[in-house]
């Protein structure tokens, strides 16, 4: 069975129409031979992937910069290798380079990661297999080691792609993360659906590194891992109508264990519901950091905890995988962190956990009618508070324990 590829072209529109076998070993470069035509032709192209289950045996890389706008159109099922080691890449679907980028459709990318989650007990085994062993981003190794380590095997990621967007697509069961995003500008996602059980290893949902400028919205993420994670270098990002869970909430870090390690400045969360997640509302930072950075401007507004282990968490001893020696305090500083109508309910009595660094206390923190509640049986919920300074306004449940302004 082999991929059936016809063109036609209208005035400066240009239309790749590809229609794939469903065991096809040669889709990769066969996707990649569309792409260059695409990407080589005047006027906006699309490529288009039709309703069907197609096989895509290998990675593929869709690779810049082209002379136009690009639309990328999904409305089939691409099923990834069930073998990581057939991939031999980080990222199975991969975009650099790329301006004017639009994916979209009612389709699915299979990670068919089963296989894979048995594999990913790095937090037990020390010799834990490494999934693929070639780096879609290599050569920025030596700039940016910490970010590109964070970055773990994808079913898409982007990489120095701007002005673009992703509309309604859905990824599925991805071997570890869904969607990884470096150095990426300007870019809207709406409308995905991200879908992973909730004890599947390191299945991040969104996952951004030395981004500005993204905004999230109508999305639905429920994974075995943070549904989004905010890392390094992330500056002005908009999050609305997000639903999460299962999952381990909205976590900005961590941050602070690599000397590369980059502010991370203007996070808006708002109108987002967290269902049944082990976090909510999270920043972690390791307690001995190598870098002196600063977390700032961040806002969370009407925001619904559903039976959330960990409502409201700040976690400036982040550790992952205890025991852990500790050698210092985290020199990462949170400042300017507002936190406006978060209700619902917490499976744990403590709701509001904000323990910030010794050496860098958090500062200008402000709570804004908080009704978080334990619905458990060990009485009413509580929060607990370390090295932090800020007011509290409105309605508290818990009640705040926040030091004075400063």
């Amino acid at each position: 069975m082999a991929w059936i590829a016809s063109a036609f072209k209208a005035l400066c529109l240009s239309f790749l129409f590809v229609s794939v076998a469903c065991r096809s070993t040669n889709g990769s470069k066969t996707f990649t031979s569309i792409w260059k035509s695409a990407c080589a032709r005047s006027g906006s192209s699309k490529i288009y992937v039709p309703n069907g289950t197609f096989y895509l045996g290998g990675a593929v890389v869709f690779e810049g910069p082209c002379i136009n706008q690009i639309e990328f159109i999904i409305d089939g099922t691409l099923l990834a290798p069930s073998n990581p080691g057939d991939i031999k890449n980080k990222t199975w679907i991969n975009f650099r380079y790329i301006n004017n980028l639009l994916i979209s459709g009612a389709g699915t990318l299979d990670g068919q990661g089963k296989e894979s989650w048995k594999l990913n007990d790095c937090s037990k085994n020390p010799s834990c297999p490494i999934l693929a062993m070639v780096s879609f981003l290599n050569h920025f190794i030596h700039s940016y080691n910490l970010v590109y380590k964070t970055f773990d095997y994808s079913n898409m990621g982007f990489a120095f792609v701007n002005n673009s967007r992703i509309n309604g697509i859905t990824s599925l069961n991805s071997k570890m993360g869904h969607f990884d995003f470096f150095s990426v500008h300007q870019f809207n996602i709406t409308g995905v659906t991200i879908k992973a059980p909730g004890d599947s290893p390191n299945t991040d949902g969104l996952k951004f590194g030395f981004c500005s400028n993204i905004h999230i919205s109508d999305t639905h993420i429920g994974t075995g891992d943070d549904c989004i994670a905010i890392l390094s270098g992330v500056t002005d990002m908009d999050i609305s109508n997000v639903k999460c869970g299962p999952g381990h909430g909205i976590s900005v870090g961590s941050l602070g264990k690599g000397k590369d390690d980059k502010d991370v400045n203007g996070l808006t969360v708002r109108d987002t519901v967290f269902n049944g997640t082990s976090d909510g509302i999270r920043i972690k930072t390791w307690e001995s950091s190598i870098s002196q950075i600063v977390v700032s401007h961040l806002v969370y507004e009407n925001i619904q905890m559903i039976n959330v282990g960990n409502p409201i968490n700040i976690d400036q001893k982040y550790c992952p995988y205890p025991p852990c020696k500790k050698k210092g305090e985290s020199h990462v500083q949170i400042q300017d962190l507002k936190l406006t109508n978060i209700y619902g309910t917490s499976k744990n009595k403590v709701a509001v956990k904000l323990k910030c660094s010794k050496s860098f206390p958090c500062k200008n923190v402000e709570l804004v009618d908080i009704n978080l509640e334990n619905k458990g049986s060990k009485g009413p919920s509580t929060a607990v508070c370390e090295n932090v300074h800020g007011s509290a306004h409105g309605k508290m449940v818990p009640e705040h324990c926040l030091n004075g302004p400063w």
